[in-house]
């Protein structure tokens, strides 16, 4: 047929195995994991020594010159002419057998494969204790085979010790029986001229078409990828590179104690994962197509290859993998990740994060030269952007081949820098923050990335346990591996609890807004218990300022304990995507030493005048018209702050009157700052509540040759109240330059949309 792509060749198993030891055949996985338990290499034999056909190998030319040599190779070996692409387990099987080769397993340690044989019955065994020590047992069938024996000798030898055993027994050993078993022997050696038949596809075969072929007769159903077949090639003509992959995968497994190994808690790679990052570092590619291309030595413009291509194109990757398998870069890394707030490999959802993070890593480090202390804050920040959105959960290779196109358009250090936060300043928009991240977190699922983000953003905020003393980045520790973790997830609301007030769909009871981080023991304590029963009793270990802290850091409403169950769940959401929110822009100023508000900060607010995030008062409780302290004043300033907290956030300048003009504190006649800032602090408890303070930090400063007084309010987590001494709330925002008092009927419009 003219468009067949296979030709058809048969072998004996000695003229197959043969051509492995000659180095025309390429069979890549002697030294890389193998899979095929002892059982299923008995039941192969079993199936040859009983005439029965055990398969066909499917080989794919490689094109390789006839005279082509290995790429950094001290024995200067020949390429293979042909690597096997399907029956690699069952010819590791056959050639690890008939030529006593270890082989390595999963774990990369290396075993011997030991099938016994009884001719009496023709059985064979996986070898055993027992075994080893019948004599009516070949223990080993692998030493029929070894170089230097004699077939003869062994027959001879194995008949002799059959002989003294059934002696020794009362038994004899008949003629018939020892022809018999000398046929059956024999008959077991011959298993070397055992025919085997292989297809053999055209070098000009594409990948996809290679794919595709073993996808259709691979019984098991494994599907070929592009990393296989850039292993492949590395195993043709770079097989010392493929090794450095393996080798450090395995090293990765377990820690060392003496030596620098790539032991880590984030990620044990595999060697197509290594693969990448090589690849994304030399070639700023992620679709593995076109590096295979590249490595095979194709112009991808012109479509020509030529084995010049692909040694400069080798070279390259070879640059790369240095750089990507350097240790000192390898940990530097890692350590980003922890400075990002993650502790472990079980706190990321997408291992890709990883590796594309990893890539633009390197790109920063060995092609940008960024400065170090920059490149890791960069980086973190993006690991987290990209954690937390998923960014390279969908169709990840294209996601990331178009940044590496883009990134690659970047002339410097700087341009560097400038893309990736450009990226994430477009991602992490009011609306992410407000609303889609929110959504995020109405989910049942145990894990996730906005899960993991959450936690995250409590280690970057140094945040201790829910009614704990103990910091949650202490026991999310990876190298802690107790019986019983040291934090646990728990229910706030307990299942049984809601299984009683009527809640009976376990989504609803597994919300993730519903778990919060405590110790064993207090999960174990709590049990079941509603939470209106187990807080007050937990709440009365802190103080205030402790627990507003600690509801703070857990998201938790005030008087949440009290709360509807659904709304409880609402409110929380959006307090746990705040926290995230605070965590990132911890992240954000990381290293960065943030302007204390000193004579410079002060003129620079003042000098903005009076807006939307700034306010100026004269004093804070006395009337300048009177001369008298008036209850009015500090009812002007509260509703200020309230309004900060209600909206976005502002500066509160107490000493500065409506122009600007520096005016002082001393008018307030207090004796010192420390009786004003504590005056200042109660009346905040008093009328808007303790829970605020976590958002208000005061600071004296001086201006205008005077001494003033500045509120800074973030926005607040809570809808912040004013109380009248009637008992009456009253809500204030800010407008403008304004604070605007909302009306009852517009109030829940806005809390709702704003908490």
């Amino acid at each position: 047929m003219s468009n067949t792509k296979f030709s058809q060749i048969n072998y004996t198993l000695t003229t197959l195995l043969d051509g492995i030891e000659l180095g025309s055949i390429g069979l890549p996985d002697i030294q890389r994991p193998f899979v095929w338990s002892n059982t299923k290499i008995r039941n192969l034999f079993d199936s040859m020594y009983r005439g029965y056909p055990v398969g066909y190998f499917l080989f794919w030319q490689t094109g390789a010159e006839l005279k082509a040599k290995t790429i950094g190779t001290q024995k200067e070996q020949l390429v293979p002419q042909m690597l096997i692409v399907d029956g690699q387990q069952r010819l590791t099987s056959l050639f690890a057998v008939l030529k006593g080769i270890r082989v390595v397993d999963e774990d990369y340690k290396k075993r011997k494969i030991e099938i016994a044989f009884r001719p009496s019955d023709e059985q064979f065994a996986v070898a055993n204790a027992a075994s080893k020590n019948d004599p009516e047992f070949i223990p080993d069938i692998s030493r029929l085979w070894e170089k230097g024996g004699n077939i003869f000798s062994f027959v001879g030898s194995f008949l002799k010790n059959l002989s003294e055993h059934r002696e020794k027994n009362g038994k004899s050993l008949d003629a018939e029986e020892e022809s018999l078993i000398q046929t059956r022997i024999n008959k077991l050696y011959s298993l070397s001229q055992y025919p085997f038949t292989a297809l053999v596809l055209s070098e000009k075969a594409e990948p996809e078409e290679v794919s595709e072929v073993f996808v259709r007769i691979n019984s098991e159903g494994k599907t070929l990828d592009q990393a296989d077949f850039i292993l492949t090639l590395m195993s043709v003509y770079w097989d010392e590179g493929r090794r450095e992959l393996e080798d450090f995968c395995r090293a990765a497994k377990q820690p060392s104690t003496d030596t620098a190994n790539p032991f880590n808690h984030f990620l044990q790679p595999s060697p197509d994962q290594l693969l990448r990052l090589g690849v994304g570092l030399g070639f700023n590619r992620a679709v593995l197509k076109y590096a295979y291309a590249l490595l095979r030595g194709k112009d991808l413009a012109t479509s020509e290859s030529s084995p010049e291509i692909r040694e400069k194109q080798f070279a390259t990757l070879k640059d790369a993998q240095k750089q990507s398998l350097n240790l000192q870069n390898w940990h530097d890394f890692f350590k980003v990740i922890q400075q990002a707030g993650f502790r472990s490999g079980k706190m990321i959802s997408s291992k890709n994060a990883i590796l594309y993070s990893q890539i633009f890593y390197l790109l920063g480090k060995c092609q940008y030269k960024v400065d170090k202390f920059k490149l890791a804050q960069v980086i973190a920040r993006w690991f987290f952007m990209v954690s937390i959105t998923g960014r390279y959960s969908s169709s990840p290779e294209s996601v990331m081949e178009r940044d590496l196109r883009d990134i690659s358009q970047c002339a410097d250090a700087d341009a560097f820098v400038a893309w990736i936060d450009g990226k994430i300043d477009s991602t992490f928009t009011n609306d992410f923050w407000n609303i889609a991240l929110p959504n995020m977190l109405v989910t049942a699922a145990a894990s996730g990335p906005a899960h993991y983000a959450y936690y995250a953003a409590l280690n970057l905020l140094d945040a201790r346990v829910l009614f704990s003393q103990k910091r949650v980045f202490d026991l999310l520790d990876p190298s802690l591996n107790a019986i019983r973790a040291g934090a646990e997830k728990h229910h706030l609301f307990p299942r049984k609890h809601l299984e009683d007030a009527g809640i009976s769909q376990q989504r609803e009871r597994n919300q993730l807004a519903n778990y919060a981080l405590v110790e064993w023991d207090d999960n174990n304590a709590i049990s079941a218990s509603a939470p209106g029963d187990y807080a007050p009793e937990y709440e009365s270990r802190f103080s205030d300022d402790d627990l507003n802290k600690m509801y703070y850091w857990h998201a938790l409403p005030v008087n949440w304990h009290q709360m509807e169950y659904s709304e409880f769940l609402k409110a929380r959401r959006k307090l746990i995507a705040r926290v995230i929110q605070d965590g990132y822009r911890k992240l954000e100023s990381k290293g960065h030493k943030e302007p204390e508000l000193g004579i410079v900060a002060v003129d620079k607010i003042v000098a903005q005048g009076e807006g939307n995030g700034i306010e100026f008062k004269s004093t804070l409780r006395v009337n300048l018209h009177t001369n008298q302290n008036d209850i009015k004043m500090e009812h002007s300033v509260l509703k200020t702050i309230a309004a900060f907290l209600n909206t976005s956030g502002g500066f509160l300048v107490i000493g500065v009157d409506d122009s600007g003009n520096a005016l002082g504190i001393e008018v307030d006649k207090f004796s010192n700052e420390d009786k004003m800032n504590l005056h200042l602090v109660n009346i905040i408890k008093e009328r808007l509540g303790t829970q605020h303070m976590l958002n208000i930090q005061p600071h004296f400063c001086d201006f205008g040759g005077k001494r003033v007084l500045v509120l800074e309010c973030k926005a607040g987590y809570a809808p912040a109240y004013l109380k009248q001494k009637d008992g009456s709330e009253q809500f204030f925002v800010r407008t403008g330059a304004a604070t605007s008092e909302l009306l009852p009927s517009q109030i829940h419009t806005y809390v709702n949309q704003r908490f």
